[in-house]
């Protein structure tokens, strides 16, 4: 079983799917201020298909923008269909 991590630049970053010291999945985001962020791209590996990665980095970024009080513009197609079906994750949107 992999893990998700976040990695975070100056501009932006990344909550990413790593299994055995490779990277196979990613949403990332770029920095709008300091309390918004821009979700700009998601991507999974096919090999992961139907294991619902794509949505567990997405609820590891609410968690991240929840306990930092940041706000989320999602313009990554998969992550604002992924917002709009889960409505527990609204309070984040910008």
């Amino acid at each position: 079983m992999g893990q998700i991590k976040h990695n975070q630049t100056e501009k932006g970053g990344s909550f990413f799917y790593e299994l055995d010291g490779k990277s196979l999945a990613a949403m990332t985001y770029i920095l709008a201020g300091e309390h918004k962020i821009i979700i700009d791209h998601t991507e999974v590996d096919p090999s992961l298909k139907g294991q619902s990665i794509g949505k567990k980095l997405q609820a590891e970024l609410v968690d991240y923008v929840r306990k930092n009080g940041i706000k989320v513009m999602p313009l990554c197609p998969f992550a604002n269909a992924t917002f709009k079906k889960t409505p527990e994750w609204q309070d984040v949107l910008a």
